[in-house]
């Protein structure tokens, strides 16, 4: 049986290996961590209902200091950014029952977020992407 060994993988838009598989319409990032495709996780995104909070958000993240962290609400949960440092940002998930901190740039936070715009639409690949979630909470729901 192998485990899974995953270190803070860091993740750039002009990564050498590809890692965002896509975003769905619930603004989920689905990243392969470490670039393995068969290690795929949702990272919950920034979600706004105004142009105003989009904005307001945006600036929030351009103004985080080191060891600053900023508070992304979603409807069932939130999500913390980190700052860890100049150009440095962390988003943590759960994996294999072990938290691990996904580091990013800040110009890869700042085009997830600007996922976020009231007027995106997700690509149309991306459309079973929240399917898959949606399974996935409804098989969550039964057990």
């Amino acid at each position: 049986m192998n485990t899974t060994f995953v270190i803070s993988p860091r993740y750039r838009l002009d990564d050498e290996f590809p890692w965002l598989e896509g975003i769905d319409p619930s603004r989920n990032y689905w990243i392969w961590v470490n670039g393995e495709q068969d290690l795929t996780i949702a990272v919950p995104g920034l979600v706004v209902g105004s142009i105003e909070e989009w904005k307001k958000n945006i600036r929030s993240f351009r103004s985080l200091q080191p060891g600053e962290t900023m508070v992304v609400a979603r409807v069932a949960s939130e999500v913390v950014v980190h700052c860890v440092g100049m150009n440095c940002y962390a988003i943590a998930t759960e994996i294999a029952g072990a938290e691990v901190w996904h580091l990013f740039d800040q110009e890869t936070v700042e085009s997830l977020f600007m996922t976020s715009h009231p007027d995106w639409i997700c690509a149309a690949k991306d459309l079973d992407l929240g399917r898959r979630m949606l399974t996935k909470s409804l098989g969550l729901l039964a057990a």
